[in-house]
């Protein structure tokens, strides 16, 4: 039942794009892991009314522009607003993430950013292997980006995963084959064989298994994976989630290894995406 409201969701979604105002020749970013992905920037348990809730506080390089935009769950297109995962990550609350002053460092160079979230967090990494749901419906999703301008091209994908696999032995032992797996199937899929790939390895774990995990983050052995470390950034009270000024910084650091892929920054006409794989975390 972990994921009834999510699969409902889809379920009803409508397969028709509103894409008459979107420009053609979209490039794609790819953003994919866990709720850190999602955002938990500013997320804090009221005690008093003894829910989980966001601040609402919005810094200003996550601030909304009306050149980047967000596939809604119902695959319709929208101007991009924090909290980016609220119709996505349906079953815990959302806050600040990476994706937005991602998209405000990069909008400049593209001209439209498109933002597709297609997250869950609290998720194992066998749970986006080729077959399970949450994968299938990522290269739906991704696929349906793709197509809503009538064409486009995938750029590079984020990952910032694993908090999950921390718990677990042998999930952490078979980290590292789990995600070779994933990034090539991905592209597989996506039709794109050396298609970018800047992930995060991991600030912090759920579990005993964090170092095995960081470990496999950082040496994949495949060619284009680059990988950005997020140990050090500061945490919610919670111990797990990256604050809101860490998201931003993270946004940022992502920004600067996708930049430095050679050709990453020739500007291109059209319209950029970015697919968001976030898992819930707890």
């Amino acid at each position: 039942m972990i994921f009834f409201l999510f699969i409902m969701m889809f379920s009803l979604s409508s397969l028709q794009i509103q894409s008459q105002t979107i420009p053609r020749n979209i490039s794609i970013f790819i953003l994919a892991g866990q709720s850190n992905m999602a955002g938990r920037g500013g997320v804090y348990n009221d005690t008093a009314k003894n829910i989980t809730v966001w601040d609402g506080v919005i810094p200003r390089e996550c601030r909304s522009n009306p050149s980047i935009l967000r596939l809604t769950a119902k695959l319709e297109w929208e101007e991009a607003n924090e909290p980016l995962h609220a119709d996505i990550d349906v079953n815990k609350t959302n806050g600040v993430g990476p994706g937005m002053p991602f998209a405000n460092r990069v909008v400049n160079r593209f001209g439209y950013v498109g933002l597709v979230p297609c997250s869950i967090g609290g998720t194992k990494l066998s749970q986006w292997q080729k077959g399970e749901f949450l994968y299938e419906e990522t290269v739906r999703r991704a696929k349906a980006a793709k197509v809503a301008s009538g064409g486009g091209s995938y750029q590079a994908v984020l990952w910032y995963q694993g908090e999950s696999d921390t718990v677990d032995m042998v999930d952490a032992s078979v980290y590292k084959k789990r995600l070779v797996q994933f990034f090539s199937d991905l592209r597989n899929d996506l039709q794109h064989p050396n298609l970018p790939i800047i992930q995060v390895a991991l600030a912090t774990g759920a579990g005993p298994y964090l170092d095995a995990v960081r470990k496999a983050q950082l040496e994949t052995g495949l060619e284009n994976v680059h990988c950005v470390d997020a140990k050090g950034l500061p945490l919610e009270p919670d111990g797990l989630h990256l604050t809101t000024s860490s998201q931003v910084r993270l946004g940022q650091m992502l920004v600067d290894a996708f930049l430095a892929i050679p050709n990453s920054a020739k500007p291109l006409s059209g319209f950029s995406v970015l697919v968001m794989f976030c898992l819930f975390f707890l």
